[in-house]
């Protein structure tokens, strides 16, 4: 469940600033003494769950430096960060991408890509994953994670929580407004209790469910990258190396605007809620390529 929270924390606090700052200045302004406006209401839900979406885009690149320890090492003449950094060049040039920005940090095994733009991404490993790894291993992650920038993930990934943000505010208010004007025959004008009460109840319970659907994809598009790292490589066996390697060690936790582009695992129930597949499937997905 923990990282369910995380995962949507940065969205979430968006919308729900919106939300504060709309009713503060009567900009929600959906129901009237006609009734429930549809129309106002979901321009209304498509204003609030993208304009949180899409903040969290645009700031996640500045918000891992500044979250995460970010040491860029671009220009770096150390041998480990200049093989790192050629190593991305050299993908990123096969991806037909701009150079993304490379960076290292502290913490164990784990790597991610950010960025609202594919041509002015991040890529950053940690120094635990290359203390774990082999540079074959190394480079296969990295294969994943400019897969993911060449991928337009980042993109679609905001767009998607876009969606199921207007979904829930939208129906939220709807059943809401049911259960105020129907249910407990609220003729008064204007929302009563039930109302607010109902709309706080269904954005959480709604918003699990949108999760759930938001983590399906990005389920889907974590198969994509391991085939993108495998076809930027020219082999699946470094990527099937690296995530049994990964299969043994405990990821290193990331922020929550983060936690969608790195390493992750889970199984059970609990892999409805999960970004990432279990291991054993990606490997099985990168075998059968074959």
């Amino acid at each position: 469940m923990k990282r369910i929270i995380l995962f949507v924390l940065t969205n979430v606090a968006v919308v729900a600033i919106l939300g504060i700052v709309a009713s503060i200045f009567g900009l929600n302004r959906y129901i009237g003494p006609g009734g429930l406006n549809l129309g106002a209401l979901l321009g209304f839900a498509l204003v609030m769950g993208f304009t949180g979406a899409i903040f969290s885009l645009l700031i996640s690149k500045p918000m891992a430096k500044w979250t995460m320890g970010l040491t860029i090492i671009n220009d770096s003449q150390d041998p480990t960060h200049r093989w790192i950094v050629d190593t991305v060049r050299t993908f990123a040039e096969r991806a037909k991408i701009g150079m993304p920005e490379v960076a290292i940090y502290e913490g164990d095994a784990n790597a991610f890509a950010t960025g609202a733009f594919k041509n002015s991404a991040l890529v950053a490993v940690s120094t635990g994953l290359l203390q774990s790894m082999n540079r074959e291993e190394v480079e296969a992650v990295i294969g994943h994670e400019v897969a993911h920038v060449a991928n337009g993930d980042m993109v679609t990934m905001a767009l998607m929580q876009g969606v199921m943000n207007t979904f829930v505010i939208f129906l939220s208010r709807v059943i809401g407004y049911f259960i105020d004007r129907v249910v407990l025959k609220n003729d008064r004008e204007g929302t009563g209790i039930g109302y607010m009460v109902t709309v706080f109840v269904l954005d959480m319970l709604l918003g699990v469910v949108a999760h759930m659907i938001v983590a399906w994809f990005s389920r889907y598009r974590e198969f994509r990258a391991d085939a993108g790292s495998a076809e930027l490589m020219g082999n699946s066996r470094p990527m099937v190396n690296a995530l049994a390697r990964l299969g043994g060690l405990q990821p290193g936790e990331l922020p929550a605007n983060m936690k969608a582009m790195g390493i992750s695992d889970s199984s059970g129930f609990m892999a409805l809620f999960s970004t990432h597949p279990p291991m054993e499937a990606r490997i099985r997905a990168l075998q059968e390529r074959h």
